[in-house]
């Protein structure tokens, strides 16, 4: 006699009360950079908005509203003493919601007096685990190179720091992916995306025709003239490529890396920075002019 079978497993218990809603459409970039992982914190940890109001000092109607990003943009005081309770690393917490409180309009002095009640943690950072660190020595350069097409300057600067700071808010998660490497290149891309000017929503990459190597070996001024047109027309052509071929035209092209180097900051085979790039030249091939596709130096 087969034995009898035993208890279904059950989902885990549903939280009380109403469900939290989802993030507002109007929340923009910086402001859901450090919002969604302080969501998938709470989500994940268990607790009740209630139990949250008590630690958090704030009314459950009040914290609902932040963590949907409604409402007046957050004090750090009160994110400050959230991330205690979520056990949320506070430094790149910090820096990115000084970001998002910038971009919202708030100015230095309101900053500087949101965070009289947190403590000193918010001005001294605490040192990432060990292997955001060594992924950050492998990276970075490349990361700035990429940026460097898209951004100008602070600009450029301040999105490799805050994707390597979302990185660090999202470093279980990084972990637990196929290729840490991989994980952290797409938040990169979606931070310096985010910032990035766009044209029929694809990134421009226009300020960079003005550092190529072919326009700078111009001879003379109506060289340069006719460099500079094929290389915007070709630019782009290049921002209408899918990501992923996108990504590596512009490590390949504009930054001059070789095809290992690509491999190892997308995270991806080798073999598959080599058919991403046969075929955006194929695309690119039956878009633009064939003078304006020559040029580049495998």
């Amino acid at each position: 006699m087969l034995p009898a079978p035993g208890p279904a497993s059950e989902p885990a218990p549903a939280r009380p009360g109403r469900k939290l809603g989802p993030i507002s459409g109007t929340v923009g970039s910086a402001h859901r950079a450090w919002l969604e992982p302080t969501r998938e914190r709470y989500l994940s940890s268990g607790r009740t908005l209630n139990e949250l109001s008590f630690h958090v000092l704030l009314a459950k109607s009040k914290l609902s509203e932040l963590l949907r990003g409604l409402g007046h943009y957050p004090r750090w005081e009160v994110i400050h003493r959230l991330a205690a309770v979520l056990d949320i690393p506070s430094w790149p917490l910090y820096r990115l919601w000084k970001q998002a409180a910038l971009d919202a309009g708030k100015s230095r002095d309101w900053i500087d007096r949101s965070t009289e009640g947190a403590t000193a943690v918010t001005t001294a950072p605490s040192g990432p685990p060990i292997e955001h660190g060594a992924l950050r020595l492998m990276a970075e350069e490349g990361y700035l190179a990429y940026a460097g097409v898209f951004l100008t300057g602070d600009a450029r600067d301040w999105a490799v720091d805050d994707a390597f700071a979302i990185l660090w808010l999202n470093f279980d998660e990084a972990l637990a992916s196929p290729d840490i490497r991989r994980f952290a290149w797409d938040l990169l891309r979606a931070t310096v995306k985010a910032r990035a000017d766009h044209r029929d929503e694809r990134p421009l990459l226009g300020e960079a025709a003005f550092d190529t190597v072919a326009l700078h070996e111009a001879s003379t001024v109506e060289d340069q003239a006719e460099q500079l047109a094929e290389s915007l027309e070709l630019f782009a052509a290049i921002s209408r490529l899918p990501d992923a071929q996108l990504d590596v035209m512009v490590l390949r092209y504009m930054c001059g890396f070789p095809p290992k180097k690509v491999s190892d900051l997308l995270g991806v085979p080798l073999a598959t920075v080599r058919s991403c790039e046969r075929h955006a030249h194929r695309f690119l091939d039956d878009t633009i002019e064939p003078s304006a596709t020559e040029g580049p130096t495998p």
